[in-house]
């Protein structure tokens, strides 16, 4: 995975505009005793970083701990303190720090200066310093005699069962592969989720006591009426196993394959090579691995008779693609094989990950972009010969229409279609499936129709990885209420891990005392049972860069991670990682970058420029993350100048509304 960045060497924020040159009565904004009365309250908002990510993780406080603005409790490191937020939303952060397409870094605020803070390689030092360090989970809560089964061990159901066993649930997960994983062990390559990283992570999750049971096909070697009586609930994360076929005709011909399939057998290592021309139709990043698989295994000579026997549909080993039953080093020197790339939209809006995209082309793939497949062409044998391609135009629902007097084939001994996946929902599954291949949810991830039973991840809709680990989370808790036989909560607008000032309160002992309704209750700004003038709209609110005072940041390139770029003369055999992470000097130099929007980091900014003195830092002995400021209002004038300099938003003129 290769980085780039589109950072130029000054900041873009100005904060007048080329023509802003007439008089302003800033006089407006001064108290006047007849009609301003407003004075600065403090509210935290949620970060667009976090509110863009599908996992909810809190970003802002991660890379707080990580920078050492934000304190670790006395017995805990920060790098410690910084896995535990980070895997307090998504256990998988070595894994996804890699392969995430990080929509949190297009929503970074700090786009608008001139760029983003590099999100995924601050996650990925973090993942990877707890597997060195040998960090372990949050624990296990206290059992609650209640069992839960989960059917699929990718990405949502071990990120349910992680978070089911912290609210002290039993749970057992069914899988019906040799290894858990689901589409990060068997529809990613190693070379972009390194296994033994996949493997540790996967471990501290089974190491809370969490049961599994492997190469069990539910369904088929255990019925559902089964799970029913065995359990108290049953989650469904089967995912997406089954890759659409291309749309075309002749694509039934028995070398006409799909993309999750090729994965799959890859991943299982069944597939040692491959044939010497493979055309890949998609645009995807599912598209793009297969491209790179296939690019990095190569074209090995064999002999015709024995391409005629193991290249059959459904060969003996269980491949569906042939060319593996032999020892590859028996099979001749190799060469780099032709594969061809198609997509519908042009190269600059294919779904893919940009860097994935250009890592593509550098590796040797030829993409050819703005086109449609029309036919397959078949041989005299059944086989597939070639695909029959035209330029088209795609409207904006997405379908395409090809451009007559267009057409043009590409030769192929082998066709993979990368347009989509849909769920296998056959034998014993029938009963869930909504007629297209998926499980229908409500919006608390509820089986519709099915009590008891509940649905997360791809087989909902197929989306991100991280998307995936998002609903985990979310339907732990709705499993949760059910057990308990509570009123399933609504969920927040803003559905994100969110920073809690009361649980920080109580991590440094500065909790608020016990209410005691006696007294002159009027006035609370000198009681210690209450936080005061700090308000949490960070359920219903993103903050966005318009709040922020962007003119106190300074120009700071991105840290980037050390990129190892693979030539197309190089990429054959070629399945070490393709970049390096960052150093832990610079992951801390990198989670500097962050504003820190919607919570105060510390700046002193409202405290410097007080004309009155009446912005205060909060005595020390009581000080902590969002709690570093407090006003006194005998002395304020309402200026707004605090208001104006705090560079995240933080500072709101809204008391005496």
């Amino acid at each position: 995975m290769s980085e780039q960045t589109t950072s130029e060497n000054k900041l873009s924020f100005r904060r007048f505009k080329d023509g802003d040159n007439g008089n302003y009565a800033l006089k407006d904004k001064i108290f006047q005793a007849g009609w301003s009365y407003k004075c600065p309250t403090y509210v935290h908002r949620t970060p667009p970083c976090q509110g863009s990510c599908p996992a909810g993780e809190d970003i802002r406080g991660w890379l707080a701990i990580v920078r050492e603005n934000e304190k670790s409790p006395q017995d805990m490191d920060w790098q410690e303190y910084a896995f535990r937020r980070s895997t307090d939303a998504n256990p998988f952060p070595s894994v996804m720090g890699r392969v995430c397409p990080a929509p949190c870094q297009s929503g970074c605020n700090r786009n608008k200066l001139e760029d983003f803070v590099g999100i995924n390689a601050v996650e990925q030092f973090i993942g990877d310093t707890a597997l060195e360090k040998g960090y372990k989970l949050a624990p296990a809560g206290e059992d609650t005699g209640k069992k839960v089964a989960i059917i699929g061990g990718g990405p949502a159901g071990l990120s349910a069962a992680y978070q089911l066993r912290r609210l002290g649930h039993a749970c057992t997960v069914f899988d019906d592969h040799a290894s858990l994983g689901g589409m990060m062990m068997y529809g990613i390559p190693g070379y972009r989720t390194p296994r033994d990283m996949l493997a540790g992570e996967i471990k501290r999750i089974t190491d809370m006591g969490v049961d599994v049971r492997l190469n069990t096909k539910v369904g088929k070697d255990i019925t559902i009426a089964d799970l029913e009586k065995e359990f108290d609930a049953v989650l469904w994360a089967i995912g997406c196993k089954s890759g659409r076929p291309l749309p075309a005709s002749g694509s039934d011909a028995p070398n006409c394959i799909t993309g999750v399939d090729f994965l799959s057998e890859f991943n299982q290592e069944k597939v040692h090579h491959v044939p010497k021309r493979i055309v890949v139709v998609g645009g995807g990043d599912t598209s793009i691995d297969v491209a790179s698989v296939a690019r990095r295994l190569g074209y090995s000579h064999i002999p015709e008779d024995q391409v005629k026997n193991t290249a059959q549909d459904n060969s003996s080993d269980g491949s569906i693609i042939g060319y593996v039953a032999y020892d590859v080093a028996e099979l001749g020197a190799k060469e780099g094989a032709e594969v061809t790339l198609t997509s519908l939209f042009p190269i600059e809006d294919m779904t893919a990950a940009e860097h994935e995209v250009q890592d593509a082309i550098r590796e040797g793939v030829d993409i050819q972009a703005g086109v449609m497949p029309v036919e397959v062409i078949i041989g005299a044998d059944g086989r597939a010969t070639g695909l029959k391609m035209a330029k088209c135009t795609v409207d904006n629902k997405g379908i395409p229409t090809k451009i007559e007097g267009t057409e043009y084939e590409i030769k192929a001994d082998l066709i993979v279609s990368a347009i989509g996946q849909f769920g296998n929902l056959k034998d014993g599954l029938e009963e869930l499936d909504n007629g297209r291949g998926f499980i229908d949810a409500d919006p608390f991830y509820q089986v519709k129709g099915r009590p008891g039973h509940f649905v997360a991840g791809d087989i909902i809709r197929p989306h991100l990885l991280t998307t995936a680990i998002g609903h985990g989370s979310i339907v732990s808790h709705t499993i949760d209420n059910y057990l308990k036989q509570s009123d399933q909560d609504k969920r927040p607008k803003v559905d994100v891990h969110h920073f809690n000032l009361l649980a920080k309160l109580s991590e440094t002992d500065l909790a608020p005392e016990d209410f005691i309704p006696e007294g002159d209750l009027r006035g609370t700004s000198a009681a210690n049972y209450a936080v005061h003038n700090y308000e949490d709209r960070s359920f219903n609110e993103v903050i966005s860069s318009d709040a922020l005072f962007l003119g106190h940041f300074d120009y700071k390139a991105r840290n980037i991670r050390e990129d190892k770029p693979v030539s197309s003369d190089e990429v054959l055999g070629h399945f070490g990682e393709r970049m390096n992470g960052l150093s832990t000097n610079d992951a801390q130099d990198e989670a500097k970058r962050c504003m820190s929007c919607g919570l105060c980091f510390e700046c002193d900014n409202c405290v410097l420029y007080c004309p009155q003195e009446a912005v205060k830092r909060t005595p020390k002995k009581d000080s902590t993350t969002g709690r570093y400021v407090y006003t006194d209002y005998s002395l304020c004038i309402g200026c707004h100048i605090c208001s104006d300099v705090c560079p995240t938003g933080y500072i709101n003129m809204g008391l005496g509304e």
